[in-house]
């Protein structure tokens, strides 16, 4: 079995790209299947735990800043024929940069997922000894004039768990913070002079990708990870929401329509002249009389909609469909900024 010691940095880089799904859910069927654990030094699920919202945050709102800025620009210098195709553009990419941006809320969860399942370290008094020695001898990831005692924390816990461990199990190091663990010159997957001790490329090894090294270590197992990972459901773009939902309130509304032709027809609703209808008790007007004149417009308004939609395409329906053709609208709706159930037409 692969043990491996992610650091904090990875973790964070995984959970603000989208794109980056696949690898965590990688991670997550290899630990289910019992071919890798990952070690968690105490020190990483506080850092994570410390930057998570601010990764969430960033991930949404920095393409958002900058093309609101755009959009801005373009509002006010373009010609207007050109203006209205760029900002409905725009405001496309904007939402699904939208969308996609929560997504890193589930990656967020799974990691935590993750480092809850895995094997915990706490930094011991040993750990800070050794910490304290590297500092002072200023070994990596000491060499840098700055503070690097998290750093310092993760590798000699890093070392401390592979020292003590005889057991055939190898061990992995994965880190993006190549300027404290690398090489400072030469190959930058290699690790630094200072912690090549640690690392003698068979039990123990060092990378800086860990997609590289779930290729090099489950080659087989991989593509079929992948295979079945793989996916991230598209958002649709704004104005496929828009025309859905405009076929779906035309259909209710049609609907309604006809409804009201068959009250109407059956003398339950009454069609009246405006002046009626004003003299009419208020409760009845809302129950069994429409003006003359709204009806007029109603039934010029449903030709058009068989015209526009297709009177293939406007029922008759059963309860169940009813139903779904509703629940589509309300949904819709709900995303685009309305409140649930508003089925208005």
């Amino acid at each position: 079995m692969l043990h491996i010691l992610i650091d904090t940095c990875v973790w964070l880089d995984l959970a603000k790209d989208y794109r980056k799904q696949t690898i965590i859910r990688a991670v997550h069927e290899l630990v289910e299947s019992r071919q890798i654990k990952i070690i968690v030094p105490k020190i990483v699920k506080d850092e994570f735990a410390r930057n998570k919202s601010r990764v969430a945050e960033q991930a949404q709102s920095s393409l958002q800043a900058h093309f609101k800025l755009v959009r801005e620009v373009v509002d006010r210098f373009a010609e207007d024929d050109y203006k209205m195709h760029t900002l409905n553009s725009l405001n496309e990419t904007n939402q699904r940069i939208a969308m996609k941006g929560e997504a890193v809320n589930d990656s967020i969860k799974w990691i935590e997922g993750l480092l809850t399942a895995g094997i915990w370290k706490a930094t011991t008094q040993e750990i800070k000894q050794r910490v304290t020695e590297r500092a002072l001898a200023g070994r990596a990831p000491y060499h840098r004039s700055k503070n690097s005692v998290g750093d310092a924390v993760i590798i000699e816990t890093y070392a401390e768990i592979t020292n003590a461990n005889t057991k055939r199990v190898k061990f992995a190091f994965v880190t993006h913070n190549i300027r404290d663990f690398s090489q400072p010159a030469g190959d930058q997957r290699k690790p630094h002079p200072d912690l090549q001790p640690l690392f003698d490329g068979a039990r123990s090894t060092y990378w800086t990708s860990l997609a590289e090294l779930l290729k090099a270590e489950f080659t087989e197992d991989l593509d079929d990870l992948v295979a079945d990972s793989n996916w991230f459901d598209e958002p649709r773009r704004l104005s496929e929401i828009l025309v859905a939902t405009h076929l779906l309130e035309k259909q209710i509304w049609y609907n309604r329509h006809r409804n009201l032709i068959v009250r109407i027809a059956k003398g339950k609703t009454k069609v009246v002249s405006f002046e009626e209808w004003e003299a009419a008790d208020p409760r009845e007007r809302n129950r069994t009389l429409v003006v003359d004149s709204i009806w007029e417009r109603a039934l010029r308004a449903a030709r058009r909609t068989e015209i526009e939609v297709g009177i293939e395409n406007l029922g008759p329906w059963d309860d169940f469909e009813w139903g779904m053709i509703n629940g589509k609208l309300s949904a819709l709706r709900w995303v685009t900024g309305d409140d649930w159930d508003m089925l208005d037409t």
